[in-house]
Formats: structure tokens, sequence, C-alpha cells
């Protein structure tokens, strides 16, 4: 066994930053028509479970803007699930913050394994007592109003998709914890998960009040539909967040630094490179989702829309929220969305990442 010392993921050394691309994401922007109410009653929400350690947790925890976030995704939706669906989104943020990306379990895995088991299982039977972290209650609360307004199909596959999310975080700790850079494959097998993309698509159903027919949501098409629709997301995350990154100096797992590790790329070469890739799969995701669309119950081609309005709103919402655009952290905000008329690269060969490489599959 090799007793090489393993890269630092946690260089501290300052980078220069990037202008965001062009996107390529030929769909109109669209929200929620009742999004300021929606998110005036999810700070009344927050107020009342108070998961927020004090008002500068608070004030951050705001600038997500995270009922705009979902508005944007469903923007068809029932109002009173868009607003039970942005609930976790701002709970997401605040337990990525406080548990993921800083804070004591943020490169232990172990300890982070330890809280996150009991923590699902609170989501799961949100009427049972499991103690007084006020993350954990207020995921129960979530729990219940989903159980409230969902069916429990709809209710299984968020529960499903939210167990990946945290099993994912926590190999991504894990890499953090012994110093380890993932290759392009890993990482993005790794990355399906660790963003939260899964649990944030699963919500769409809820949020529309209509539930996929099983034999549909199933189907190697409608999957490969949803993985690239979270994998265009996280990618475009990664391009958003880099600056911030290396304005906290804490640059970590992201695609443009996996490319400059493992390719040995320079930063804007690595950035030339994931935009490529980026474009690839959002070009075969438009192919697909008309290919599928003919033969679509009417819950299945709502639920294909939001897929593309969660690309787009993604995109629109990033550069909107102090999440990402803010010059405490990076001298370069993100200003406004340029668009690409075309993709940079518009291959129709599958990308060399065995993953997601049956994405080009004869899928139906």
């Amino acid at each position: 066994m090799s007793t090489a010392a393993q890269p630092d993921t946690t260089d501290t050394s300052p980078a220069a930053p990037l202008r965001p691309p062009p996107f390529y994401c030929p769909v109109e922007p669209a929200i929620h028509p009742r999004a300021d109410e929606i998110e005036r009653r999810a700070i009344e929400w927050i107020d009342r479970v108070a998961f927020h350690r004090d008002d500068t947790d608070r004030a951050r925890l705001l600038g997500t803007n995270s009922a705009e976030f979902y508005a944007r995704f469903a923007p068809q939706g029932v109002e009173h699930n868009v607003q039970m669906a942005a609930h976790w989104v701002y709970w997401g943020f605040a337990f990525d913050d406080a548990r993921c990306d800083a804070g004591p379990f943020s490169a232990r895995p172990d300890r982070f394994l330890a809280m996150t088991g009991p923590l699902q299982r609170a989501l799961e039977v949100p009427h049972g007592a499991f103690g007084d972290d006020p993350l954990v209650t207020a995921l129960q609360d979530i729990g219940r109003s989903f159980q409230e307004c969902a069916t429990p199909v709809q209710v299984r596959r968020f529960h499903d998709a939210h167990r990946a999310w945290l099993f994912a975080v926590a190999w991504q700790i894990s890499n953090r914890a012994r110093g380890h850079m993932p290759d392009l494959a890993d990482y993005t097998t790794m990355r399906l998960h660790s963003a939260g993309g899964a649990p944030t698509l699963a919500m769409l159903e809820i949020a529309c009040g209509a539930e996929v027919p099983g034999r549909e949501m199933d189907a190697p098409a409608v999957r490969a539909l949803t993985e690239m629709a979270v994998t265009v997301a996280s990618w475009d995350n990664d391009l958003h967040s880099y600056n911030k990154e290396c304005g906290q100096r804490h640059t970590d797992q992201n695609i443009i630094n996996v490319l400059v590790h493992h390719e040995g790329y320079a930063p804007h070469e690595a950035l030339e490179r994931a935009v490529g890739m980026r474009d690839r799969v959002m070009s075969r995701f438009l192919e697909l989702r008309e290919r599928v669309r003919p033969r679509a119950s009417r819950e299945l081609r709502l639920y294909l829309d939001c897929l593309g309005h969660a690309i787009r709103g993604n995109i629109d919402w990033a550069f909107e929220t102090l999440r990402y655009n803010h010059r405490d952290v990076t001298s370069l905000p993100l200003g406004a969305p340029e668009w690409a008329d075309r993709p940079s690269d518009a291959g129709t060969r599958p990308l060399p990442i065995p993953a997601v490489a049956w994405w080009w599959d004869r899928l139906l």
C-alpha cells in the first residue's frame, strides 16, 4: 500500500477570478406568480421554527432567496405545495452551511454519518421524538407538511432522494478528510447527489400536485433526463461558486479544480472544458426530452417542463442571490447572465464518463 501523501484539496492560495461564460439554455424564464407571498410566509416560518443560530445566520439564510429559487422551478405549481418545498430549500441551505461546508462535521465523515442517520429517520418518522436539535425539529416540521399535501409515493420518492443526498455528502466529506481530490469519473458520480439536486427535483411532483406514474418515472429515459438536469445544474453551481470559494480561500471539490488537478489544465482552460461538457449534456437533455414528450402522460409532461425550468431557474436565481453574488467574497460579482445561442460543444457522442455515458444509449 502506498504511503505517499494525498493531494491537499484545501489549498488556501488565492486564485484569479473567472468570469462566467454565456450559458446555453434555450428555456424561457418563468416564476410562480405568488413568489413574493411564498417568500413572506417562508420568512415567518423560519422565525417560528428558529433553526438559525443568530441574526447573522438568519440574514445569510434569507439571502439565499430560496422561495424565489423554488418558485422558478415550479412556476405552475400549487401555491401551498410550492411553499412547503421552499421551506425545505431554506432548511437545506442552512444544513449545508452548518453541517457540510463548515463546522465540526465538515471534515469528519464518522461524525457526519452519526449525525445524519438519526436526522434522516426523523424526516421519515416526523411525529417521533428525536431530541431538540433545531435542524432536526425543523426538518420534521417539513416532513409533516409533506405527509399532509403529498401522496405516499411522492413522500417515499423524496425520502429516498434525501437519503442519497446525505450519503453523497458523506462521500464528499470523506474525500476532504483524507485530502483526496476525486477524478472526473468519481466526481461526476458523487455530484449527482452531493449537490442536493435529487431531493430538490423530487419535490417537483409535490409542488405541482401531480404524481408521475411509476412506469414512466422509473423508465430509463426519464431517469436519464432527471440525472442530466441534476448534472447541468450542479456543474452550473460549480461555475457560479468558484469565485466565491476562491475569495473565501477554501476551493475544494469543484469541477474546475478536478480538471486542473487531474488533467493539468489552467483554470481558464478547465472552465472551457467544463462548459463544453455541460453544453453537451444540455443538448442531449433537450433532444431526449422532445422524444419522450409525445408519449408522456399529463403528469410526466408537467414534470419534464419543470426539469427545464429547474435548469433555467437555477441560473437566473444564481445571478441574483447573495449566496454567489456578493462583493464580500469575490472581486468579480456575477452581474447579469449572458446567453449563448448555441452549445459550445454540439457533439452527440457520450461523454467519456462511465457513470453517465448511458444517457446517450437508445433509451426509448
